[in-house]
């Protein structure tokens, strides 16, 4: 049985998607059973990339895609290892969403999804107090990886992406919408 060696977080590079990124994240989607089950192959996981970089400014892009989306990739030894997908105000107009977050498997549970969260949380949370994000409801790992990030499931809602796929709505927050208003005026 192989020991996967820990990654020292700090040699862990995080920035923003550029171009030259795409294919490697379309990699990453395809290679991914879980992303299959949602019909999302390489081609589709690529052009997504693409648009998201291609729309700028504010409002919706092409086919509802948020102008407002962010992309960051995860960087070790000059790979590609991970990437996450988020809104600063995707939820409800008012809070933080993460659309997708996804780490090589060969890269997984080394640090470097947290590494993505914390990036995506921190510039989330400079805007507003929830970050918001669906899982689905057979993904497991991913509800426990959550949880461990201060994740707390609040609903769940049925046939939304797929039919017969359940996907549950978690949250985190550091406390309601209006309080963070008055403390800034």
């Amino acid at each position: 049985m192989a020991v996967k060696k820990r990654l020292r977080t700090d040699r862990v590079r995080i920035h923003r998607l550029q171009p030259a990124d795409i294919d490697a994240c379309a990699d990453i989607v395809a290679g991914d059973p879980l992303w299959r089950r949602y019909g999302m192959t390489r081609a589709r996981a690529a052009r997504a990339f693409r648009r998201a970089l291609a729309v700028s400014g504010g409002g919706p892009g092409p086919r509802g895609l948020s102008l407002g989306a962010e992309i960051a990739i995860a960087r070790h030894r000059g790979q590609v290892v991970g990437f996450i997908w988020f809104r600063l105000d995707g939820t409800f107009d008012h809070s933080g969403y993460v659309r997708w977050i996804a780490v090589a498997p060969d890269s997984r549970a080394r640090g470097i999804g947290r590494a993505l969260m914390r990036y995506a949380e921190e510039r989330i949370f400079r805007k507003g107090p929830n970050v918001f994000l669906m899982v689905s409801e057979f993904n497991r790992r991913a509800q426990g990886f959550y949880k461990r990030q201060g994740y707390i499931k609040v609903g769940a809602v049925d046939d939304y992406i797929v039919s017969g796929i359940t996907e549950r709505l978690y949250r985190k927050t550091r406390g309601p919408i209006m309080a963070q208003r008055r403390r800034v005026k």
